[in-house]
C-alpha cells in the first residue's frame, strides 16, 4: 500500500480506524492532523464519532486560518498548528489517549524505551509536558515547547500523548509502540521488577547482522508457494488484530517444499502488508527488491538444524514479554493445554538471537518448541504455520493469566505426576 499516494481525508480516516480499533481512543477522544505541501492543515473534526468517522467529515484548515468542511475542526487544532509552526519538518500529528499511556500521564513518569531496542529507535527521545487546559493556548504553548527541543512523542500531564511524524504513519508507528512499552511495563511491574537495557546493549541490538544478502530473481512462484503466502498474510494480520504484532514488529517465516522459505519483510506495515511483500529465501540468497528482517539469519538456523521445524514466528506480545523483562521465569504447567503446546520455554540471554542464531537453533527440539530472548522476543517453532502461531497465542494469554494471578493469590502449577500423566496420554517426547 502507498500510503503517501492516498488523500490526506483517507489517511486521517485510516489511521483514526486503526487507532479506535484497537482501543486506543474512544468516541470522542483524540485528533488527527496532516500538513499538506502547500502549507493546508487537514483535521479530524469537533464532536464526531470516531468509530464512523468518513472522508467527508475532514475539515481543511487554510494557511489564512478559514476552513473547508461541513464541520468545526477539532477543538485541540491550536496546539497542532503550533506544533507546526515550531517544527516545519513535520508533515502529520497524531493525539488520544490510550489507557496504559494515561497511566503514566497521570503518575507523571514516562515509559522506559530502554526495555526492547526497538522502542529507542522507533520513538526516540520522549518529553513530559506540563498539563494545559484543553484547547487552550497555554497547553499549545506547553507541547510546542517540548517538540521545540527537537522530540516527536510527548506525554501530557494527566491527558495522554502527542506524537508528531514526516507523515501520519511514521506518528502512528512511534504512537503505537510508546502504547506498547507501556502496556509492557505495567504488566512487567505487577510481575516483577522491569530490568532495562543498558545504552550499550541497545546500541549492540541496532549493529545486528544484515540482511544484505546477495539477491536472486524468481523464475515463477509454484502453487504451493503461492497458497503459502496466502497463509502467511492471513495469520500475520491476525497477529496483528489479536496484538500479538505491532505495524514494525513480528517475523513469520515458512519453510517452502522445495527448501527455501518465505519471511515478512523488514519495516513493512503488518496490518497492510500483502502476498507480494513477502520475501523468498533461497540458498542465502533473498529475492531482488526486496529487504527481508532482520531475524532471517536466525530462521535460517533453525530451518538448517531442525528438520522437524516448518514454521518460526518471532514475536513479542506484552504479557509474554513482561517474562523477559524481568527476572521471572515462565512455568507452562498452568493448564493442559497450555504445557502440552508449550512445553518448556526456555531463557535466552539478550543478543543471543543475533550474535548467535546457530547456537540458539541448537537448542530447539520437540520438547523444546519455543525460547524466550531477555528483553528481545518469543520464538515459536511448529510443524505449520497454524501449529506455531497457536503455541504463540497460547504463550501470551498464558502469560496473561499468570500476572492475573498476582491480584488472587499463589498460583498452584500442574505436578509432576499429573505432568507425567498429560505425557503419556499425548505421547508428549521427553
Amino acid at each position: 500500500m502507498t500510503f503517501g499516494l492516498q488523500h490526506p481525508a483517507d489517511q486521517l480516516v485510516m489511521i483514526m480506524e486503526r487507532i479506535y480499533g484497537y482501543g486506543m481512543t474512544t468516541t470522542s477522544g483524540g485528533n488527527l492532523s496532516i500538513r499538506d505541501a502547500n502549507g493546508d492543515v487537514w483535521i479530524t473534526p469537533a464532536g464526531i464519532d470516531k468509530g464512523t468517522l468518513s472522508a467527508r467529515d475532514i475539515v481543511r484548515i487554510r494557511p489564512d486560518g478559514s476552513t473547508d468542511g461541513i464541520h468545526r475542526p477539532s477543538s485541540e487544532y491550536p496546539f497542532h498548528l503550533r506544533i507546526y509552526r515550531e517544527r516545519p519538518d513535520l508533515g502529520g500529528i497524531l493525539h488520544a489517549h490510550p489507557p496504559a499511556t494515561v497511566a503514566f500521564s497521570v503518575v507523571r513518569r514516562l515509559p522506559d524505551a530502554n526495555l526492547i531496542p526497538n522502542a529507542r529507535f522507533v520513538c526516540g527521545a520522549v518529553g513530559l509536558a506540563e498539563y494545559g487546559l484543553p484547547g487552550s493556548e497555554e497547553l499549545g504553548e506547553k507541547i510546542a515547547a517540548v517538540f521545540r527541543q527537537g522530540l516527536d512523542t510527548v506525554v501530557l500531564e494527566n491527558h495522554g500523548v502527542v506524537v508528531g511524524g514526516t507523515d501520519l504513519f511514521r506518528a502512528f508507528m512511534a504512537f503505537e509502540t510508546l502504547d506498547f512499552i507501556a502496556r509492557l511495563e505495567i504488566d512487567a511491574r505487577r510481575l516483577g521488577t522491569p530490568r532495562p537495557l543498558s545504552d550499550a546493549q541497545v546500541a549492540l541490538s541496532k549493529e545486528k547482522q544484515t540482511t544484505d544478502l546477495p539477491t536472486f530473481t524468481p523464475a515463477g512462484h509454484s502453487s504451493a508457494e503461492r497458497a503459502a503466502r496466502r497463509e502467511m498474510v492471513r495469520l500475520i494480520h491476525r497477529a496483528y488484530d489479536q496484538k500479538l504484532f505491532t505495524s514494525t514488529q513480528g517475523t513469520f517465516s515458512l519453510r517452502l517444499p522445495d527448501g527455501g522459505f518465505l519471511i515478512t519483510p523488514y519495516h513493512v506495515d503488518r496490518a497492510y502488508l500483502d502476498e507480494a511483500d513477502l520475501v523468498r529465501i533461497d540458498g542465502g540468497r533473498r529475492e531482488a527488491g526486496k529487504t527481508p528482517s532482520r531475524s532471517v539469519p536466525l530462521h535460517a538456523a533453525l530451518y538448517a538444524r531442525q528438520p522437524h521445524v516448518e514454521a518460526v514466528i518471532v514475536a513479542h506480545p506484552p504479557n509474554i514479554m513482561a517474562f523477559a523483562v524481568t527476572a521471572e521465569d515462565f512455568d507452562s504447567r498452568t493448564i493442559p493445554e497450555s504445557y502440552i503446546l508449550l512445553r518448556d520455554i526456555r531463557k535466552l540471554p539478550f543478543g543471543a538471537t543475533f550474535l548467535d542464531p546457530t547456537g540458539v537453533a541448537a537448542g530447539f527440539d520437540p520438547a523444546h518448541p519455543l525460547a524466550l530472548a531477555a528483553n528481545d522476543c518469543l520464538i515459536a517453532t511448529g510443524s505449520s504455520l497454524l501449529n506455531a502461531y497457536d503455541r504463540l497465542e497460547v504463550a501470551e494469554y498464558s502469560a496473561k493469566a499468570l500476572i492475573a494471578t498476582k491480584a488472587l493469590g499463589a498460583p498452584v502449577l500442574i505436578d509432576d505426576g499429573k505432568v507425567a500423566d498429560l505425557k503419556k496420554a499425548f505421547g508428549l517426547p521427553d
